[in-house]
């Protein structure tokens, strides 16, 4: 394909050249003889300069033609590296809405390669074919899951969303901690709205159906999916309730009503600090009733042979022992599907103290969360006797980083401000990475790997 469009590239370059540089009165005729036409005087610098061009275009393409599609499209994620310092000059939220806008519009990279074999696995019952996935908050009303799936991310989460469009907190409300690769924010839910996300997300779904219409005749129900509702890559759907809204559990319910047959599977959202009232949620009386309820919606729907999508629940790392263990007998005790850990942080734990942003209210990610959440998943691991699928998000910004969550008891990982820092680069470099630490160790595959720091 590389050596294809190169030596389109050039056949264009070179046949606009020669027409060009005819005269406007200049007709030519297949059928009949004709002079060679009047080329205009160039300079001596002019004529070099377009011979040099010409000979660069040629070299490069013939070069080009070379190449196989693998290393292309290394080169590809690479070249992202030249536009990060252009966004880093822009105002925060801005550039977060021009990231949102170039992946939903394709003008990002689109990953070619296949991912190592090591890092597959199965969890609900499909297939990832890697761990790694980008968490809420970055796409929140699916405008761009095709193409952040792309990227060659394992999953991706869209949302939070709400049931009726809201514009969250006052701008602005994200804010760079860059020397500590750190963001606070307080956005606050800001979301289109659970029928503009449902409209998107049906649109993508109906694609895929008929995508699948081929490839799937010949398939056993009992065979493990490769990719999801979305296409290849697996989607998840996080849920939240409005600001206003004093019936949380009707929030969550309105939101499984109407999305939950294009989510790969769904997550309870009680732990964004920037919702009044909402991370009261955790508390074991108030999340028992509230993911009982969410559950009933679930059920009462009608689903096919697959039945309805994993449930999930999304913790903060400002946690105390006993809210664990509460968490931990409730997720146990109705039999949830899964747990994020976690979300953002109140706290500022060194070195974000020393920076003057530190005083502006809202939830810290990004490096200085590692510690703090990967102990809140460890612990959460340990009460929940590995027994659960757990997905491990916070401060992850190399494979490395990605492994130790892992060890430390996730079965899933995700990473959303480094994604911001680093672009798509980040994505097959972490994947590269973690593939590596697990051969390092001796360890056949990401299974084998999950909660070793435990046992």
């Amino acid at each position: 394909m590389a050596a294809w469009s190169s030596r389109k590239f050039l056949r264009d370059v070179l046949l606009k050249r020669v027409v060009s540089n005819q005269l406007p009165g200049v007709r030519c005729f297949a059928s009949a003889p004709q002079s060679a036409p009047k080329i205009g005087h160039y300079s001596k610098k002019g004529r070099l300069l377009t011979g040099a061009t010409i000979g660069l275009l040629i070299a490069g393409g013939a070069y080009v033609s070379t190449v196989d599609e693998a290393t292309f499209c290394g080169w590809l994620f690479s070249a992202t590296k030249l536009v990060n310092p252009f966004f880093a000059l822009l105002d925060p939220e801005f550039a977060h809405n021009l990231g949102v806008s170039a992946a939903a519009r394709g003008w990002v990279p689109r990953e070619k390669r296949p991912d190592p074999s090591i890092l597959g696995l199965q969890v609900w019952g499909r297939k990832f074919s890697n761990p790694l996935g980008l968490a809420a908050g970055f796409d929140k009303n699916a405008e761009a899951v095709d193409g952040l799936l792309g990227l060659g991310f394992g999953f991706v989460e869209v949302g939070s969303v709400t049931p009726v469009p809201q514009d969250g907190n006052p701008k602005p409300r994200i804010f760079r901690l860059r020397k500590e690769g750190a963001v606070i924010n307080r956005c606050g839910f800001n979301s289109e709205g659970i029928v503009a996300v449902a409209k998107r997300l049906g649109a993508q779904h109906g694609k895929r159906k008929l995508d699948e219409t081929s490839s799937t005749s010949t398939s056993s129900n009992n065979e493990v999916k490769h990719g999801g509702k979305a296409g290849p890559g697996i989607l998840g759907v996080n849920l939240g309730k409005n600001k206003t809204s004093e019936d949380a559990a009707a929030d969550y319910v309105q939101g499984v009503h109407t999305l939950s047959q294009y989510a790969d599977y769904l997550v309870i959202n009680v732990s964004s600090p920037n919702t009044p009232g909402l991370r009261m949620l955790q508390g074991r009386k108030q999340l028992k009733d509230l993911v009982k309820k969410v559950q009933a919606a679930c059920d009462e729907m009608q689903w096919g042979e697959e039945g309805p999508p994993p449930l999930l629940v999304k913790i903060a790392p400002d946690l105390s022992k006993e809210d664990l263990e509460d968490i931990a007998a409730v997720a146990l005790a109705l039999h949830l599907d899964g747990l994020i850990i976690s979300n953002t942080t109140i706290s500022r734990p060194d070195p974000v103290s020393r920076n003057p942003l530190a005083s502006e209210t809202g939830g810290l990610s990004g490096k200085p969360l590692f510690n703090l959440s990967t102990n809140i998943l460890k612990e959460m691991y340990i009460l929940t006797r590995g027994r659960i699928p757990l997905i491990g998000c916070g401060g992850i910004s190399s494979g490395e980083d990605a492994y130790k969550k892992i060890r430390a008891g996730a079965t899933l990982v995700q990473l959303y401000t480094a994604f911001a820092y680093g672009g798509p680069a980040l994505i097959p470099q972490i994947k590269a990475e973690l593939a590596a630490c697990l051969e390092r160790d001796g360890f056949k595959s990401i299974v084998d790997a999950v909660g070793a720091d435990c046992r």
